[in-house]
């Protein structure tokens, strides 16, 4: 028990689903915690999801994204985020998975500094799912995580394991399982709530938080909302004020106008900034659905060295370590690729470039996928930092602005990217559906951002009309369609993930793909046939 019982008021919050096998989860004085979360947090919550409509439908109608007039004070005033845990100085490495058992054990013993263990983007969130991990979590916290394979080979946590940092789901997403007084929870509240509910103590007792990843946030209120929420749970777990520890997520376009905001916001927990760079492109694509003008090239074509992400990336260093904060570089995805050592040395040299990269332009860690990468990437930041991290590195030299940061990077709309948009989109989808939210694709460890950039990019492209390919073809719904309904025949045909799902895939690509309106999230109308 995490805390005296007695402490929680009654009406918890309300199960609809089968719990056999999670009492231990789902505890009365947990249910009432979560409660007490959604109580506090879900007017404002609600409000500031109307905010970002109505700021995307400025959007649509012609305006542009920019920094805010009424916080040029937080911008140009001097102040710094709160000291950073021991626990934290050096994040060079970092690893991300979802919060399946065997994945957290071989995450915690990679070598990395960090495991980010993901309730978001790389999980499909059934219930089973999410309850999974709470319990996978919980024995990982207190030392009981085991795992023994069908074959009958045995995983345990080893002796110096990577520092828990866990991702909870966005504000915009639901857990329709559990409501409170009538009302849907927010999945965000729902992993956090039971996460620092059934951990916090254990893991401040070893100073290790908890730690938390704060993703898809558009604006300071989104993060100050978080900053709340926290200092309830603190205050209702007994933890002292500023025990939770926060990174947030620079994946959306809004966002990045709103760095220094976002850190004041949160600046008595945050420790740093993420380059959430696929959900970015993703973003720029979003908010600049109906900016012609704004088009980007292949997906393939964007990559981190375009003028646009660069310059995002340069000022998320600059304005973090100005304030104090870490600034982290963002994912490779790559996986190891068996059997063919030429395509293999060619996926990690383009590891080691990105690494270099970063490290070069003063990030003070990174992400990857696989725990093959972690090597790599270590290698190259021990060499090119031989500090715990790089704060000193101020980038003064680093001069953005708003067009800076929304031109869209030159390039080319070819028919294999068109192709690979479809595959892609489809092959993810369908495995979602399935229940995997992390899925290896053409030797990608991919997760819900490449789908959403790749269903994006369709919708605009076929929308926009009288685009076309770089041989001058049109692009149009009839090849869509056609390439829809190939692939989807491919992957039933299959043994991929996705087999099963892939009608019910093509059909939800299908719907989004030729509707009028680019929907916000595939995640939204997917869930609801999320079994």
């Amino acid at each position: 028990m995490a805390v005296p019982s007695e402490k929680f008021v009654s009406q918890p919050a309300q199960i609809h689903a089968d719990t056999a096998g999670y009492e231990d989860i789902l505890t009365p004085e947990a249910l009432a915690f979560l409660a007490q979360l959604h109580r506090f947090a879900e007017p404002r919550r609600q409000q500031l999801l109307q905010a970002r409509r109505q700021r995307q439908a400025r959007y649509d109608a012609g305006a542009l994204p920019d920094f805010r007039a009424d916080t040029k004070a937080i911008r140009e005033s001097d102040w710094t985020v709160a000291p950073i845990p021991a626990a934290l100085q050096d994040r060079r490495v970092e690893i991300t998975g979802p919060v399946e058992r065997k994945m957290i054990i071989n995450a915690l013993n990679s070598g990395a500094k960090v495991f980010m263990a993901d309730f978001e983007d790389s999980s499909a969130p059934s219930f089973t799912n999410q309850l999974d991990g709470q319990v996978n979590l919980r024995d990982a916290v207190d030392g009981s995580l085991e795992y023994r394979s069908p074959e009958g080979k045995e995983y345990r946590i080893g002796p110096h394991p990577a520092v828990l940092v866990v991702r909870p789901r966005g504000w915009h997403l639901p857990e329709r399982h559990v409501t409170v007084d009538g009302e849907t929870m927010a999945g965000a509240l729902v992993d956090f709530g039971l996460y620092a509910f059934h951990n916090a103590h254990h893991l401040h007792a070893r100073d290790r938080g908890p730690y938390f990843y704060l993703p898809k946030l558009e604006a300071m209120e989104e993060a100050a909302l978080w900053d709340d929420v926290m200092a309830l749970a603190e205050d209702e777990l007994d933890l002292p004020l500023g025990t939770m520890k926060a990174t947030v997520l620079i994946e959306t376009l809004p966002a990045v106008f709103q760095m220094h905001e976002i850190l004041h916001a949160l600046r008595k927990r945050v420790v740093g900034l993420n380059c959430g760079r696929w959900d970015y492109i993703f973003s720029f694509l979003k908010t600049m659905r109906r900016h012609r003008d704004r088009l980007l090239p292949d997906r393939g074509q964007v990559v981190m060295t375009v003028p646009f992400l660069k310059t995002y990336s340069e000022l998320l260093i600059q304005t973090c370590h100005r304030r104090g904060a870490f600034a982290m570089g963002g994912m490779a995805a790559q996986i190891p690729i068996k059997g063919d050592d030429d395509a293999n040395d060619q996926a990690m040299a383009k590891v080691r470039a990105d690494k270099l990269r970063e490290v070069q332009a003063g990030h003070d860690g990174t992400w990857v996928a696989h725990p093959a990468l972690v090597p790599i990437a270590m290698d190259i930041f021990d060499r090119h930092m031989p500090t715990p991290n790089q704060l000193h590195v101020q980038r003064e030299d680093v001069k953005a602005n708003r067009d800076m940061l929304i031109s869209p990077c030159g390039g080319t709309i070819s028919r294999a990217g068109f192709d690979n948009n479809v595959e892609v989109a489809l092959r993810y989808t369908a495995a979602w559906l399935e229940g995997l939210g992390c899925v290896p694709i053409h030797n990608l460890m991919e997760d819900a951002a490449t789908a959403e950039i790749a269903r994006a990019q369709l919708w605009q492209w076929l929308h926009h009309g009288s685009l076309e390919f770089s041989d001058h073809a049109p692009i149009d719904f009839a090849l869509f369609d056609h390439a829809l309904a190939k692939h989807t025949h491919r992957l039933s045909e299959s043994t991929l993930p996705g087999a099963s799902r892939a009608k019910d895939a093509a059909h939800l690509l299908a719907t989004l793909t030729h509707a009028d309106q680019l929907g916000d999230f595939l995640t939204l109308p997917a869930y609801e046939q999320l079994a």
